[in-house]
């Protein structure tokens, strides 16, 4: 799994240097992985032992236990309430999901995101305490979508639901034009932060810079806007 569609890293704090894992399926071991090799502190659990040996085994968290995260006393005598941030990526048992989750915010987690497999998942997650609700199936499957639909997108970084930052192709409408000409805050409600090769990109262009094909530019907007670039 590519954790890069799924975004949700970029919203946890940069001071946080110890994470739980509480989940260890495919999105728990990706989630383990991805983090430890950032060179975070990472505890993974699971009540599966054969799940816990496998995350050991293939180095995905700096310690890795069994234990059943419905049980506040087993929570606490493995350390759980002490992390900086705890993920549940329990997702598809709701029940063990929501009583997880509810056990780590009752005892004093400061931060805690949870995996949830529908919107009602989520909804009775962030009743209970979730401080972020990620739901993982739905934004692979809307990323897929983009790629096939978009394929002149290369990144998003979503501010909200509705806004992003988009590194996207310069598309073959706008080769040879320059930004004054494109003026494409009037005919897309878009505007352009940087330009460049991908690599070394010139923030502010001067709108007198031409683009061309193979060129990059970041550009910001709603996202209804960013779909209507030619690209």
């Amino acid at each position: 799994m590519e954790l890069k569609s799924l975004k949700f890293l970029t919203n946890l704090r940069r001071e946080n240097r110890q994470f739980a894992v509480i989940g260890l399926g495919r999105f728990g071991r990706a989630v383990c992985g991805s983090l430890h090799k950032l060179g975070y502190e990472v505890l993974g659990t699971d009540i599966d032992e054969k799940l816990v040996t496998q995350a050991l085994s293939q180095r995905l968290a700096s310690h890795a236990i069994q234990l059943d995260s419905t049980e506040p006393e087993a929570l606490k005598e493995a350390g759980i309430y002490e992390m900086d941030t705890v993920i549940v990526a329990i997702g598809n048992y709701l029940q063990e999901s929501i009583i997880t989750t509810l056990n780590v915010k009752e005892a004093g987690v400061e931060y805690v995101v949870a995996k949830a497999s529908s919107e009602i998942h989520g909804k009775l997650l962030r009743r209970v305490g979730a401080d972020h609700v990620v739901f993982p199936e739905h934004e692979a499957g809307c990323a897929l979508a983009e790629t096939i639909t978009k394929p002149g997108i290369l990144e998003r970084f979503e501010l909200d639901p509705e806004n992003s930052i988009v590194e996207v192709l310069v598309p073959e409408d706008f080769h040879h034009k320059t930004l004054a000409e494109l003026e494409l805050r009037n005919s897309y409600g878009v505007s352009v932060l940087a330009v460049g090769d991908g690599e070394k990109f010139s923030i502010n262009p001067d709108p007198r810079q031409k683009l061309s094909k193979g060129l990059v530019m970041v550009v910001i907007g709603c996202n209804k806007d960013i779909q209507r670039l030619p690209l």
